[in-house]
Parts: C-alpha cells; structure tokens; sequence
C-alpha cells in the first residue's frame, strides 16, 4: 500500500518538504495548495521537482465550499473548479479533495449537493480528473462520512468519490465500522490523523494537535481496518496539523510519520490476518526482558569520579572488555560498563556530550528480529569494528542519538560477559568496590528500575513513537512536573522488564531544560536502580559515603499527615532522606544522590506491593532540593 503525506504536516520551504518527504521514504504527497501559492515555482516546475524527487502528487487540496450554495454563489463555485482543475492539470495530479461546505449560505440537502457533484463530475470527466468528497466533522450540513458517502452514491459519477480522514471519523465518535459497507473502489483517498483526547472545539482540536498515527488516543487501527476490508487499495496518506511538527525539524517529522503509517499497517495485519495490505514481511513487536547493561561514555581522566561513585553505590568493578578500555561495574542483576576509548562512537559522545549515558543494551526474545523490525520501521542501524574473537550485537541508533544494543538468551548474544570480558574472581570484586571489611558486597540494588530521559518538549512525541512502534509498548498519560523555573511534561513508556521516563522541556531554566543545554542533548538524565529494602540499602551506602540529596524538613512533615503515616516511620524516612508515595497498588520509595557535573545523577526505588508509577508527586521536592545543592557557595539556600 503507498504512503503519502501532505505538505502542510512538515515545516520548511516547498523544496525542504520535498527533500525530507523523500528521504524519509513516502510515494507521494497531497499538495496543500497554500504550500504551492507561497512558493515561486510555476505549477509545471513544482509538478516537475515532485517527480524528480521520485514522488508522485498523490492529491490536490483543499477546495472549499462548493456544495449547496443558491446563485450567483453556485456559479461562481463551478468557476473557481475550473480554474483549479487548470492549476491540476499544470501540476500533474488527477485528484482533487472538496471538503464538505461551511459556507454560511449554504443548503442542506443530499440530492443538491448530488446534482452538484454530479455536474462537477462531468466537468472533471473531461479533463481526466477526478473529485474526491470529504466530510468535515464541523461541516455546516454535512459532517459525517456516512452523509457524504450517500452524497458520493447519489452522485452517481465515476469520477466522484469519497475521502474518509480518520480525525473526522474519529474525532466526531463515528463507528468506523460503518465503513466497511462502502465499495472500496467509490473511495478516492485515505488520509490519516491521530490526536490525543482532549474535550474540545472540534475545529481547534483538528487545526492544532492531529499527530502521527499510535502517538494519540483515536483507534486507528479499527479505522484503517475498516478502510482495507472494503478492498480499498489507494494510498494512506498523512494530514498532520499540528503546531509543534510545523516549527520542528522536517526530516525527523517526516520519518517518524513515514514510521508511524508502517506501523500501523503492521498492527492492522496482525489485528485481522485476513486483511492483507500491502506490506513486506517483518517481525511483530515483542516486550524487552530486562535491562542488560548501561554503557557510560567519558575519558581516562573523568572516570575516576564516576568510578568512586559506582563504589559508593556498592558496585563492583567485575571484568575488563578483552580488547577495548571498557570495564564492568556489577551488582546485582545490574551491569555497568565504563568506556573510555579515545576513538569511536564512544569518544565521539563523550566529546559531544561530556561523560553520559552512550549504550543501552536490552535483553529482547530474539534479537536479530527485533533489530530487523527496526530497521523495516526505519531506524538507522548502528555499526562500529568489531574484533574476530567478539560478538556482533545487533545495534541501532536509538532517540537522541544514543545507541541500543538487543540481545537474547537464546543465541551466542547470551554469553556476552564470558566472551567479551575478562571476569574478575568474587573476592577481588569486593576489594575494588571498596566495601568495609564487615560489610556485605554490594548495597542490594537488583536491577535497573527505570531510564529517565530528557529532551526539549516538542521532542517527546518522536521519542514516545520509537519506543512503541518498535517495541510491544504501552504509554501513560502525560503529567506534568512543576519546577521553580517552569513545567517539564513526563511521560512513562513500559514494555516488559523496560521502563523509560521521557521529560520534555519547554523551559530552559527548568532542570531538564539545564540538562539538555549543559550536555548538550545527552539522552539520559538519569538511571533508577531498584532494591528489595531501601532503608538497608540508603544505610549500606551511608557507610560507603554517597553524596545523598538532602530533602527538606518540610516535606516530611506533609507526607505524613497527606498518607497518615506513623511518626516513627516518618522518621526513619527523613533521617535517610527517602521520599514516600502511594497508589491503589501498593507503596513506593526513592532517594537519590547529589547530581554529577552536567546533571546525570542515580536514584535507588523500592516497590511494594503493585505500585506502577514513579513517585510523580516527589517530583517538585527532588528538583527543589537538587536547585539548592547545584547553588554556588555562598549563596543563601533557602
């Protein structure tokens, strides 16, 4: 089936729209008229740099208010079709979308609006044109699919027919399985558009937060379901308004609404095997097992402090990759790698971004597959050298540039530490995590609980796409996040043993804001580590001297009159600076300590009972307390 997008969905110049629409692989486009007017081209030159950039114009629009309307307003309607079927002619496409009239003089009316349409058809007949009927959900007489359809069917005329939009379906709670009783062949085209719910006027809704299918909340799937059990075999195409894609970066836009429509027919076939659209074989979506390993990228010289922080937390250095200045960090079921390569993708990171988060590796149930299906969805592969005696690892460039390795337990991937490492004996591991001499090794971390990452605001949606398209992933709610300085959205991605925090800043004085700025676009702010006792595990690390972050009096007095906590227990809380939260599912507790130069720092969770959030509500108190530790000396903290 072929992809399409409209213009108007991307931001640029008529030529950057077309550059970044080809790269990131569609068939055609829908050219928005007010794109074409506000170039210089001639119809013929813009109709002709289409095809050079081996698209085809898949749809011209929009062509407003024609239906209905009592003379001379009729009259001059049938006036302006010619001259843009003119304008069609020059530009080299054969269809044109009418969308439902909102012209105040409008009649209602289904056999008028058929008799126009049918006239119209005779005109477009002659010409080798085509016109396509679209019912705009705020339509003044017509706003469902299933009134233009009856427009379309009373018409009568082969070369007038329907265009379903799924926003104007969905958007308005039209069943889209009345769909399916419409000859596939009488619909023209197909546009798409999600949006996530929010109650409002319809018209707003649709000009400012459509997005891209599977970022929103409208079932796309039913509807495009619906859509191919017709038979329909046209293009799907893509018609975003949307303010934040129309400022944001073309080529990243357009990937994504490319990524978005695989996607989705994906799901489509696997929702209704019968259904078959037209699609190359690719693996399904499966959930991430569990973390594998965290891979930090920095220098010789800055290793050290990272290192003694590691020791802090009750990691242990455990090995040394056999051919690559890498070592391993362990605890628990929790493996840290420290690269300090001076060339490579590693250095390149850590000379862009300082010492960060470069690798993430994620234990999948077959690897291979799910790197096939990243790249069918059109994530960028990832390839660096590779010694003889070392494992491949499946690898792609995930959101923010930052690399994610898959493995599995079913391949040779399973034994990456006995291949690629040199392990160090038990004993020794002790000794170099600098444990005291009555301690137990380790501070009972067990895994990594979750992966807080940072980006601007209008990023968010781009990362939230990666992940749920190429994982089989589920999205929470948006919430927002206050900080001194500003509001930060955060949003948690989970999939499996996979939990990702994705905060978007719109501020630049907000934490998050800080973050991207001081790392210049590092991906991952912070790592959560968990425990099966923290209060053990806040003391064990005490006595290993982590810089903890001191939360403020004032928090623990309202935390135990808003969940009615004993006071002992409240104590306990403060004297190790834990934070405290609680759902229908059980209880959660956190703590963290002070942050790195740049703003990377780590927090140590406890879950108890079914708790599924991220202690939100601790979210204000945390960067409240980090602000005051970040002030120079000498200034007051308050």
């Amino acid at each position: 089936m072929k992809t399409s997008i409209a213009t108007v969905s991307i931001s640029g110049s008529f030529a950057d729209k077309l550059t970044a629409i080809a790269e990131a692989g569609f068939d055609g486009i829908e050219i928005f008229e007010q794109d074409f007017l506000a170039s210089d081209f001639s119809p013929r030159a813009a109709g002709q740099m289409v095809r050079d950039h081996g698209l085809a114009i898949t749809l011209f629009q929009p062509f407003r208010d024609f239906e209905g309307l009592p003379e001379p307003l009729r009259s001059r309607a049938f006036a302006r079709a010619r001259r843009k079927f003119d304008l069609m002619a020059e530009l080299g496409t054969d269809l044109v979308l009418v969308c439902s009239s909102t012209h105040p003089e409008a009649m209602g009316g289904i056999d008028r609006a058929a008799a126009d349409f049918h006239e119209l058809g005779e005109i477009a007949a002659e010409r080798g044109l085509r016109v396509g009927y679209e019912a705009l959900c705020w339509g003044r007489h017509v706003n469902d699919h299933r009134d233009a359809w009856e427009v379309v069917r009373r018409a009568d005329h082969p070369n007038v027919g329907l265009i379903l939009d799924s926003f104007h379906t969905l958007g308005r709670g039209i069943d889209p399985e009345t769909i399916r009783r419409i000859p596939g062949d009488r619909i023209f085209f197909v546009q798409m558009a999600d949006a996530p719910a929010i109650p409002m006027d319809l018209l707003y809704w649709s000009r400012h937060f459509r997005n891209m299918p599977g970022e929103g909340d409208l079932d796309l799937t039913g509807f495009t379901r619906a859509v191919i059990a017709t038979g329909y075999s046209g293009p799907l195409s893509l018609e975003i308004f949307n303010d934040q894609f129309r400022a944001g970066p073309a080529r990243q836009t357009a990937r994504d609404g490319h990524r978005s429509l695989i996607a989705l027919m994906d799901r489509v076939r696997r929702a209704e095997p019968a259904l078959k659209p037209d699609l190359p074989a690719f693996p399904p979506p499966a959930p991430v097992e569990r973390v594998e390993f965290v891979e930090f990228a920095t220098s010789a010289e800055e290793a050290a402090p990272l290192e003694a922080l590691l020791a802090a937390a009750g990691f242990a250095r455990a090995g040394r990759h056999r051919t690559k200045p890498v070592t391993l960090w362990q605890q628990g079921g929790v493996n840290l790698l420290i690269n300090t390569a001076a060339q490579g993708f590693s250095h390149a990171a850590w000379a862009s971004h300082g010492t960060a988060v470069s690798e993430v590796g994620l234990m999948v149930p077959d690897a291979r597959a799910g790197h096939a299906r990243a790249l069918a969805l059109g994530a960028p592969a990832h390839h660096e050298p590779h010694g003889q005696a070392e494992l491949e690892i499946p690898a792609l460039r995930g959101p923010g540039g930052s690399v994610i390795r898959l493995l599995d337990r079913q391949s040779d991937l399973a034994r990456i530490w006995q291949v690629d490492f040199d392990l160090t004996a038990p004993a020794e591991r002790q000794e170099n995590a600098g444990a005291d001499p009555g301690a137990d090794a380790g501070a009972g971390l067990t895994a990594v609980d979750h992966v807080g990452q940072t980006m601007a605001y209008d990023q968010m949606l781009s990362w939230a796409l990666f992940y749920t398209t190429l994982f089989q992933a589920s999205r929470s709610p948006i919430t927002d996040v206050i900080d001194p300085d500003g509001i930060v959205r955060s949003q948690a991605i989970e999939t499996g043993g996979l939990r990702v925090t994705l905060n978007g800043a719109e501020a630049p004085r907000t934490l998050a804001g800080q973050f991207i700025a001081d790392t210049f676009g590092a991906s991952v702010q912070h790592l959560a580590f968990a425990s099966d006792d923290l209060f053990a595990t806040a003391a064990q690390m005490a006595r290993r001297g982590l810089p903890v972050l001191q939360i403020g009096a004032n928090y623990y007095a309202d935390v135990e009159a808003r969940f009615g906590l004993d006071a002992a227990f409240t104590a306990r809380l403060r004297a190790a600076n834990l934070l405290y939260d609680e759902d229908a599912g059980g209880r959660f507790l956190q703590f963290y300590c002070q942050a790195r130069p740049g703003g990377l720092f780590l927090e140590f969770v406890q879950r108890i009972g079914a708790y599924r959030g991220y202690g939100a509500p601790n979210a204000p108190f945390r960067i409240a307390a980090q602000k005051r530790d970040a002030r120079p000396a000498g200034m007051p903290r308050f």
